[in-house]
């Protein structure tokens, strides 16, 4: 696996943050964010859309939405924002047809994936971020699936 980690010592760096993480993101469309409640999951995601052409007012958490759809103004490539917090089980997922919006080669980045894992694409990013207690800072590290036909 490789494994890309991307330092994020406050807001101020965020776009600089999600630039980084744009250069590593190839031809991959699904993103799968963990983190503790108040890592920033939401909040990189965020300065994400923004970096991709997204009107930085036009983002927020789609807690209640589940999901929230977003047009990049730069590319007019569709953005799809999950937020999983609130499904209680993966057929609610189904029930909205999750599969159906990975499988549509737009980008979709979700919150609380585990929720829904079964449901994931096998060639999905895994991004993990984490607090740094002594200084508050994150560190994001961003997992790539393994190319097929490609041993360890």
């Amino acid at each position: 696996m490789n494994t890309i980690e991307i330092s994020i010592p406050n807001l101020e760096t965020l776009p600089e943050a999600a630039r980084q993480f744009m250069s590593h993101m190839g031809d991959y469309t699904v993103y799968a964010f963990y983190g503790a409640m108040g890592a920033g999951k939401t909040t990189f995601i965020n300065a994400l859309c923004k970096e991709l052409g997204v009107e930085s007012d036009a983002t927020g958490s789609p807690s209640f939405a589940i999901i929230n759809e977003y047009r990049s103004d730069t590319t007019a490539e569709l953005i799809y924002h999950f937020d999983c917090y609130r499904l209680e089980k993966e057929e609610e997922a189904e029930d909205i047809g999750a599969e159906d919006y990975f499988d549509s080669g737009a980008l979709c980045l979700i919150e609380w994936p585990e929720r829904i894992e079964g449901l994931l694409p096998d060639d999905t990013v895994r991004v993990d971020i984490v607090v740094n207690e002594a200084d508050d800072s994150r560190t994001l590290k961003m997992t790539l699936p393994e190319e097929e036909g490609t041993h360890a």
